[in-house]
């Protein structure tokens, strides 16, 4: 292994490919009363094309229906495709007769994309040909009733301009992202090692229940596997990763808690060592995250390896990898969506409240998205980690100043799973330092009757922390998976 081969020892980051389909609708009589009426539409429907091919999906054009003989033709090609989201180009008037079956059929997300070419019809020369090339809106409501009468929610939908509408764009990202989320759960391999911690009766998850909620196959891993390709580690892979780990992190002096210490290099090569191991280990199990917690014997190289795991998760879920700590594999779906919908995604719950200032400092031990921090992540050696075996180095930083957004992933008394979501912000101050992450997380309408509002609706005490606001995608999300939501209530 020489240095070229591990500029990244720690892999490269993780990329999928959604599967998205497209069709256009209209009416064909219309053809032949109005010649070029079909080749400018089918001109339309290429430029909404590429809109949503600028987004790295894969895109199927399934062309024109017009008849209703053309839907149920198509409604086997976009069954047949693995697609994971689908966009119906409303491209003039279309009777309901071209979208009944296919929204009948579908199992995937469907959206209404209806575009003009013109702003607004010049009505001193306005014809009926004029009208039908912009009549993009005008099948709406009846495509919307119809998916009513066949059991479906109503589609979502972009209505705009062709061009020079930033909010369509945005829309279009939006929805391409949200089909990255969907594609990658239903195809997600996540390692289960060990279990939660003993009496933390919030963190057990049925594994088929996962699977059913969110397609992701869950892969039972055996603290011996990880331990033995810690053993195939090399002292050339150490060296390197350890140069790998400098680059990332400062390694300041303790300042206030006796249990921290300036990174010490016994720590840093352990650590270095486990994260080489991790990434052999990732690689063999062919996973895609991993949630774990396991003790080990007292004294042995098992339990060192299974505790020092935290600098080798936060690097890997920073490039697309995620990991979760205390064994929670509802955290890490959490973690997943947030990482796959481009807002980081970083293992968090609540620390104690600043009433003086009116924040709550929002954080954890164990792996973090590095990927997020503001400013340099710091490593420290601790003496002890609290509440668990083992000591080793840990990782402290900050999430980006700006907008948050948080998602808690229960599962409920009646065996289903709840989405609790959650917008703030984080802010500048110190935090402690501790070797923990931690952030000052500001909340509306005030810091205690968000807490009220957030514990109300029966959280984890665990869930996902990204940058940005975008509570509304990831209900989507979870619409789309017919999972229960809720998005917290800032307003007073």
């Amino acid at each position: 292994m020489n240095k070229t081969d591990v500029q990244d020892i720690l892999m490269n980051a993780k990329t999928s490919t959604p599967n998205v389909g497209v069709f256009g609708v209209g009416y064909d009589k219309y053809w032949e009363q109005f010649p070029g009426l079909l080749d400018e539409l089918m001109q339309k429907h290429s430029t909404i094309i590429e809109k949503i091919q600028v987004h790295d999906v894969s895109t199927t054009d399934f062309g024109m229906v017009d008849t209703p003989r053309k839907a149920y033709e198509t409604a086997q090609k976009l069954e047949a495709a693995n697609l994971d989201i689908i966009f119906c180009n409303m491209l003039t008037y279309a009777t309901s007769g071209t979208f009944g079956v296919i929204i009948k059929n579908i199992n995937v997300p469907v959206v209404l994309v209806a575009l003009q070419p013109r702003k607004a019809l010049d009505y001193s020369k306005a014809s009926t040909y004029m009208q039908l090339a912009n009549d993009d809106i005008c099948a709406l409501p009846e495509f919307a009733g119809v998916a009513v009468r066949m059991g479906k929610k109503v589609p979502d939908m972009i209505i705009g301009t062709l061009h020079d509408d930033s909010a369509v764009d945005k829309q279009f990202e939006e929805y391409c992202l949200i089909s990255r989320v969907l594609h990658d759960l239903k195809n997600a391999h996540l390692g289960h090692l060990g279990h939660p911690i003993n009496a933390m009766l919030d963190m057990h998850t049925d594994a088929t229940m996962l699977t059913s909620a969110f397609g992701s196959h869950i892969v039972e891993c055996e603290a011996n596997e990880l331990h033995s390709c810690y053993n195939k580690v090399t002292e050339e892979e150490i060296k390197l990763c350890k140069e790998l780990i400098l680059n990332f992190f400062d390694t300041p002096d303790p300042v206030s808690d006796p249990i921290s210490m300036k990174l010490r290099d016994e720590d840093l090569r352990i650590a270095a060592k486990v994260s080489v191991a991790l990434t052999k280990f990732v690689e063999e199990k062919q996973l895609d995250g991993l949630a774990y917690y396991y003790d080990g014997p007292e004294n042995s190289e098992e339990r060192t390896v299974l505790t020092n795991l935290i600098v080798g998760n936060s690097l890997l879920t920073s490039k697309g990898f995620p990991m979760c700590g205390e064994s929670d594999l509802k955290t890490l779906i959490a973690l997943l969506i947030m990482d796959r919908l481009g807002i980081g995604g970083s293992f968090a719950e609540f620390h104690p409240v600043d009433f003086n200032d009116g924040f709550v400092l929002v954080g954890h031990d164990g792996p973090h998205n590095i990927a997020i921090a503001e400013g340099k992540p710091i490593l420290r050696s601790l003496k002890k980690y609290h509440g668990k075996p083992g000591n080793g180095a840990g990782v402290e930083f900050k999430i980006k100043e700006g907008p948050i957004t948080m998602l808690s992933i229960n599962s409920t008394y009646d065996g289903k799973f709840k989405f609790v979501i959650a917008e703030g912000e984080s802010v500048a101050g110190p935090i402690p330092p501790t070797g923990n992450t931690n952030t000052r997380g500001f909340f509306k309408p005030d810091i205690k009757t968000f807490l009220d509002r957030w514990m109300r609706e029966g959280p984890t005490h665990h869930f996902s922390l990204g940058i940005g606001h975008i509570a509304s995608t990831i209900q989507k999300v979870a619409n789309y998976l017919n999972i229960e939501s809720v998005i917290i209530n800032s307003e007073s």
